[in-house]
């Protein structure tokens, strides 16, 4: 724990934060409406659920302020890159974003449950209190008129005793966007799971989408004034404390309490989100500028295990180790877009992807691309974004772990270090790298055979033998390729032996990987910063 607070003290401050500002802005709106004498008479029909529902609703709002933030990709990237002179523990935020766009969707869950279980009772108490004939306070107040133009000032939003919760919620605005909003959060929460995600990713992209009706139904939301509050002329007039006891002579014209007038406050939501989705937006625009612009397709190479290389050029494209690009085929599908990592160095004239077939998409990208007598597909590309890897030379010495499909990042790693070696880049911070690779088919070794074979041999002739160490883990075989005598030796053994330097730790693999590596990394630096430290770094997209 101690290492991981050491290691880790900026995240946790972050979302302590977080969570305190969540934990202010709900006790602080709570206590409003609570003990606001403006909201007496509400108090009276509703009771504690109108405050937990107004609570929940302002935390809502600070969450959906932040949703968007996360996903801003370009955004982001620019971030890092003007953070290059920060400090590493500043940079490393920014690869946490979707794990807190993930935690700000299930704050936004939280609220809304909330939100929706205290206007349920809100609902229930408006139309018993409607329906009241005892002539009880809340049954006077209910009855107040919905006709302005008779100067009515209406409380309860019922306005007959015949009418139905169901039939209000459904022809209100409040009630309609609210619907629709949490129709849209279900939707777009249980196809973001993990399994949905990876099988079926597209139906994760498009039912995603349905943000934009979230959003939307959020600024409209409070247009209708549900929720109402007594005027201050009317509170000054004859103060709720006060009059609520005399409620029964209001008609009276020699008493000195005169009816309660109510307005609904204004929508406040809009405020909340109208700089996010603002800033949305434009980035939306600029990736859109990006995607137009023309991509040549100058080599294409198919490798073993169903892996398509495509090597491409673009007009002003530049690139840093380890990014990554969204790829969209329009003849496949118009709207998908798929994260890929480059493969490619930066000082290669072309960049580069290697796409293995996962899915539909995939699959159908492959076969349009295996036709030979077919015209090449049109390719269209956004990006590059950057990732964690990009640190990957801030380090004196780099553990580079891919898992499958997962050595992209590596490969483009380890072909910019073949070139800064070839152009004797003596600024180079890192002094020793370890890579590892885990792959279940022999073919898929293949792939980069020949950069391996080509930086041990550069190594070699700089007399840099140490620099690269690499280890090739088969984890399926065929006992005729390889023999079963051959032992994997324990991942972790292998990382965290006798370090004594600031290591970076990279991953591109699966989350159980990741959780085993993070473990090791927190268990084996140690407290004194003077001595090694493990960083590990994951890449997400």
């Amino acid at each position: 724990m101690g290492n991981c607070m050491v290691n880790h003290w900026f995240s946790v401050l972050f979302l302590a934060v977080w969570l305190g500002l969540n934990i202010f802005l709900f006790v602080d709106a709570f206590l409003k409406y609570e003990k606001a004498d403006r909201y007496y008479y509400t108090r009276k029909i509703l009771g504690s659920t109108l405050a937990c529902a107004r609570a929940s609703a302002l935390c809502l709002n600070f969450n959906s302020m932040l949703i968007l933030l996360p996903v801003c990709r370009s955004l982001l990237s620019f971030l890092r890159g003007t953070c290059s002179l920060c400090s590493r523990t500043l940079r490393k935020q920014l690869d946490h974003n979707l794990t807190f766009h993930k935690l700000v969707a299930y704050m936004i869950c939280l609220h809304t449950a909330i939100h929706i279980i205290a206007h349920l009772f809100n609902f229930d108490r408006y139309s018993r209190s409607r329906q009241a004939t005892d002539g009880s306070l809340a049954s006077i107040l209910s009855s107040l008129s919905h006709d302005e133009k008779k100067g009515g000032s209406w409380l309860n939003p019922i306005q007959f005793r015949n009418t139905t919760v169901e039939y209000v919620t459904f022809t209100s605005i409040a009630g309609l966007t609210g619907v629709i909003m949490t129709i849209a959060l279900i939707l777009m929460v249980t196809s973001a799971t993990e399994f949905i995600r990876r099988s079926y990713f597209e139906v994760f992209w498009y039912t995603h989408h349905l943000f934009i009706f979230y959003i939307l139904g959020l600024g409209i939301h409070g247009i209708g004034g549900i929720v109402r509050g007594q005027t201050e002329e009317s509170i000054n007039e004859g103060h709720p404390h006060k009059c609520a006891e005399y409620f029964e002579m209001w008609d009276d014209h020699d008493c000195h309490c005169r009816l309660p007038e109510f307005e609904g406050q204004p929508p406040e939501s809009w405020k909340w989100i109208l700089a996010p989705v603002i800033l949305y937006i434009c980035e939306r625009i600029l990736r859109f500028y990006r995607s137009q612009q023309k991509v040549v397709i100058t080599k294409v190479v198919m490798h073993p295990s169903k892996v398509l290389e495509l090597q491409m050029n673009k007009r002003g494209f530049s690139m840093e180790v380890g990014q990554y690009i969204f790829v969209n085929c329009p003849s496949i599908s118009l709207l998908e877009w798929h994260p890929f990592t480059l493969t490619s160095a930066p000082e290669e004239d072309f960049f580069s992807i290697h796409i293995r077939a996962a899915g539909d998409w995939t699959e159908n990208l492959i076969r349009a691309f295996e036709q030979q007598y077919s015209p090449i597909p049109r390719i269209e590309v956004d990006g590059p974004f950057g990732t964690a890897s990009e640190d990957v030379f801030q380090y004196e010495v780099a553990v580079l772990v891919g898992a499958g499909i997962g050595v992209t990042p590596f490969a483009s790693i380890l072909k910019s270090i073949w070139y800064k070696f070839q152009c004797a880049d003596h600024n180079l911070k890192t002094k020793k790298i370890y890579f590892y690779w885990i792959c279940r088919e022999t073919g898929a070794f293949s792939w980069f055979n020949d950069l391996l074979t080509s930086l041990e041999q550069e190594m070699e002739k700089l007399g840099k033998v140490g620099f690269l160490n690499y280890r090739l883990f088969l984890t399926g075989w065929d006992s005729n390729i390889v023999s079963p005598n051959n032992t994997l030796i324990p991942l972790p053994v292998l990382l965290f032996c006798s370090y004594r330097s600031v290591v970076g730790v990279f991953l591109c693999g699966p989350r159980t990987l990741a959780k085993s590596l993070r473990k090791c990394c927190h268990r084996y630096s140690s407290l004194d910063p003077r001595k090694v430290q493990f960083y590990f770094n994951k890449e997400n997209f």
